[in-house]
C-alpha cells in the first residue's frame, strides 16, 4: 500500500537528505503513510469513502455461479461518468507531477551549483571548524532549509492546493504549514545525521565509497522504518487504542492466528488532514503496530475494515518490509554505482566551474542528489512494478485471511476518488505502484466465484442480497 512504499522510500530519501528538504516541503498530508505509501503502506488503500456502504444495484438471492468479469463491471458501474472523469484527471495529472518533481530537483541543483551557493556554504563551514563531520553538519542545515524554502511554492501546490482542488484534503493552510514545519524539523535531524555518516564514508574510502555509502543508506533506512510507528508518526497524528468491540477482537484474532505480535489496535486522526481511508501494520524489530485511520473507522463497513486489515497483515506475514528493504537496497547499491561513474564524469568536465574538489567534498551534495534523482526517475517503472507485485501478493494473502471479497471490493472502489480504475496495460506497468482498481476487484471476484458455496460466503450473500455483483450471477 501507499504507506508501505512511502516508509521505505522516505527512509532512503531521508538518508540521502533529499528528504530533509523535499519530504518536509513536498509531502501531502504527513501522517503515517503519507503516504502515499514501507511498513505495510494502506491496504487496498481505501480513500475517502461515501458515508454509506456500497450502493445496491439489484435485489437478488444467493447463486451457485458468479461471473467475475460481470461482477467487476457491476462494481465499476457504480461510478458516475463525472466521478470517473474526475478521478482519471487527478491520477493522470500525477504522471506530469512525476516529471515536474524531477525538473524542480534540477532547478534546485542548478541553484546550488550554478550560482556557487553550495561552495559558499562549504567555505563558511570550513571557516567555522576544522572538524570534517561538523563541517558536513553545518553544510547540511542551510542546504535543507534553503531547499525547503525554494520548493515551498511547488510543494504547496502539489500537497495543498491541488488536493483541495480535487476534494481530497480537510486541512487548513495553517495546519498544512504546521505539518510541513514538523517534517522539516525531522528532516533536519535525520538528514544531518545521515549526511554526516555518509560523507565520513566518502572521505575514508575514496575507491569503494559507493559500496559503503550504499550500505550506510540501507542501514539508516531500516532504522527509520523501525522507529517510524513509535516516534515519527505520532509527531503528525494522535494514536489511540481502539475501544473494545467485536471488530477489534476480530482484528486481533486475525493477528494472533497469523503470528503477528501485536496486542492492540490503534486509531489515528487522519481526518484532520485528508479524506482518504488507510491502515497499516508497521514496524520492525519489536515495534509492530496495527493502526487504522478514523476515516476508515467512520466510513468503512466491518467487512471492508477486515478486508483492508487482511491486506495489511499480508504485507507483514509475507515479510514485505524486509523484502522491500532488500529490493530497495539492491537499487541503492546499483544507484551508488551509477553515482560513482556519473559524478566522476561531471566532476571532470564541470567541477572547476562549480568549485567542487572531489566526491568527499560536501559541496557536491546537490550534484549527487540530482544524479540519484535521474537514476530513480528512469527506474520508475521498475520500482513501481516491484511495489505493485508485493501489493498483489498482499491482496491474495489478505483475501484468504479475511474471507471478505465484497468488503475488499468496497475498499478498492474507494480508490476511485483518487486513482484511475481501469488504465491501459502499459499505463499500469509504468505508472501504478498498486494493482489498478479493476484488477483488484476482478481478483477478489475470481476468489469469490471459487468459494461461492462456502458457508460463510453463502451466508454473507444471503444477508446482503443487494450487493452490486448480484446482478452478475445468472439464474436468480
Amino acid at each position: 500500500m501507499k504507506h508501505f512504499k512511502a516508509t521505505l522510500l522516505a527512509a532512503a530519501a531521508a538518508v540521502l537528505v533529499a528528504a530533509g528538504a523535499t519530504a518536509a516541503a513536498k509531502a501531502p498530508a504527513p501522517g503515517p503513510a503519507p503516504a502515499p505509501a514501507p511498513s505495510a503502506p494502506a491496504a487496498p488503500s481505501a480513500t475517502a469513502a461515501p458515508s454509506t456502504p456500497v450502493a445496491a444495484t439489484s435485489a437478488a438471492a444467493p447463486s451457485s455461479h458468479l461471473d467475475p468479469d460481470a461482477a467487476t463491471a457491476a462494481y465499476l458501474a457504480q461510478l458516475s461518468p463525472a466521478a470517473r472523469a474526475k478521478s482519471d484527471a487527478y491520477f493522470e495529472g500525477g504522471y506530469w507531477l512525476t516529471l515536474w518533481d524531477f525538473l524542480t530537483g534540477l532547478a534546485v541543483a542548478w541553484l546550488f551549483l550554478g550560482t556557487r551557493l553550495s561552495t559558499g556554504i562549504r567555505d563558511w563551514a570550513e571557516r567555522i571548524t576544522r572538524l570534517k563531520w561538523l563541517q558536513t553538519a553545518l553544510y547540511s542545515i542551510p542546504y535543507i532549509l534553503i531547499s525547503s524554502v525554494v520548493l515551498l511554492p511547488w510543494s504547496a501546490y502539489e500537497g495543498y492546493f491541488r488536493e483541495h482542488q480535487y476534494g481530497m484534503s480537510n486541512q487548513t493552510l495553517g495546519a498544512w504549514f504546521v505539518d510541513q514545519a514538523k517534517g522539516l524539523g525531522l528532516g533536519l535531524v535525520l538528514g544531518t545525521v545521515a549526511l554526516v555518516a555518509i560523507y565520513a564514508v566518502l572521505r575514508k574510502a575514496p575507491r569503494s565509497w559507493w559500496l559503503w555509502g550504499a550500505l550506510v543508506t540501507i542501514a539508516f533506512a531500516m532504522f527509520v522504518a523501525a522507529i517510524a510507528p513509535v516516534y515519527l508518526e505520532p509527531v503528525f497524528n494522535e494514536f489511540k487504542s481502539l475501544p473494545d468491540s467485536p471488530l477489534k477482537e476480530q482484528i486481533l484474532s486475525m493477528a494472533r492466528a497469523n503470528g503477528i505480535p501485536a496486542t492492540d489496535v490503534y486509531e489515528f486522526d487522519a481526518s484532520k488532514q485528508t479524506k482518504r481511508m488507510s491502515a497499516h501494520v508497521s514496524g520492525l524489530l519489536g515495534t509492530t503496530q496495527i493502526s487504522m485511520n478514523d476515516n476508515l473507522m467512520k466510513r468503512g463497513s466491518p467487512e471492508e475494515i477486515e478486508g483492508v486489515l487482511g491486506h495489511e497483515m499480508g504485507h507483514y506475514i509475507l515479510h514485505h518490509v524486509y523484502k522491500g528493504i532488500a529490493f530497495i537496497g539492491i537499487i541503492i547499491v546499483v544507484g551508488f554505482g551509477f553515482l560513482r561513474w556519473s559524478f566522476d564524469k561531471l566532476q571532470g568536465g564541470y567541477g572547476a566551474r562549480w568549485g567542487l574538489r572531489d566526491v568527499g567534498d560536501v559541496a557536491g551534495l546537490p550534484l549527487l542528489l540530482f544524479l540519484l534523482s535521474v537514476f530513480m526517475f528512469v527506474l520508475t517503472p521498475v520500482t513501481n512494478t516491484l511495489t505493485r507485485t508485493m501489493e498483489a501478493e498482499a491482496d491474495n494473502y489478505g483475501i484468504n485471511m479475511s474471507r471478505q471479497p465484497d468488503g475488499f471490493a468496497q475498499a478498492a472502489m474507494h480508490l476511485s476518488e483518487y486513482r484511475k480504475m481501469q488504465p491501459g496495460r502499459l499505463e499500469e506497468i509504468v505508472f501504478y505502484d498498486h494493482p489498478s482498481g479493476w484488477n483488484r476487484i476482478h481478483r477478489v471476484m475470481v476468489w469469490k466465484a471459487e468459494h461461492l458455496n462456502d458457508p460463510d460466503i453463502a451466508a454473507y450473500d444471503a444477508g446482503h442480497p443487494a450487493r452490486p455483483e448480484a446482478a452478475a450471477a445468472p439464474g436468480q
